[in-house]
């Protein structure tokens, strides 16, 4: 059912506590899980191209042109820090990363959209999914951290235990208005 079809969040009777303050709080929760998740279908977005891109380009290819333009930003600044990590990766890109993070990005960012679209879509089934492998993705984050120190990393965690708890207020909410025969 249709959360705005129930009319969780904009009538004062339907939510506990009842009041105005109430509802309008419900509101703003549906609406900042609705934001999260249409961030998340973003990165989602980005993956499968990102994904589909380095399944198109050539692992020499790619070794090239990191390679061309860290020369050339290295001639510029021989301190250059991103230029300078680059050509570091680019020495050590193998054909087998390269063909790992085409398949992570894409399988990544096809499963995370499956569950975007059914969480916007409110089906049930992806609430408890979305719990699961976000909960995957935030273990496995944390352990590339304990091997990178990214705080990215840790900041894409706490986000994606944002989106969980909101989901998980979500489908409460839908849980209890459902009929139940």
């Amino acid at each position: 059912m249709k959360r705005d079809a129930l009319q969780i969040g904009f009538a004062c009777g339907r939510v506990k506590g009842g009041g105005v303050v109430a509802a309008m709080r419900e509101r703003r929760i549906h609406q900042l899980f609705v934001v999260s998740v249409a961030v998340k279908g973003l990165h989602a977005l980005i993956e499968i191209i990102g994904g589909a891109a380095l399944y198109l380009v050539s692992t020499g290819t790619i070794v090239r042109t990191i390679t061309r333009w860290s020369y050339d930003e290295l001639t510029e600044d021989r301190n250059d820090w991103i230029a300078t990590h680059l050509l570091d990766l680019a020495r050590h890109f193998s054909v087998a990363e390269h063909h790992f993070y085409a398949f992570y990005l894409l399988s990544h960012g096809v499963v995370k959209a499956v569950l975007v679209w059914g969480l916007l879509r409110e089906k049930l089934w992806a609430y408890p999914a979305s719990f699961v492998v976000f909960g995957a993705f935030i273990a496995y984050q944390l352990y590339r951290y304990s091997f990178t120190g990214d705080v990215a990393l840790i900041l894409l965690s706490i986000f994606d235990l944002i989106v969980i708890a909101l989901a998980i207020h979500e489908y409460r909410l839908l849980r209890k208005h459902l009929p139940t025969h």
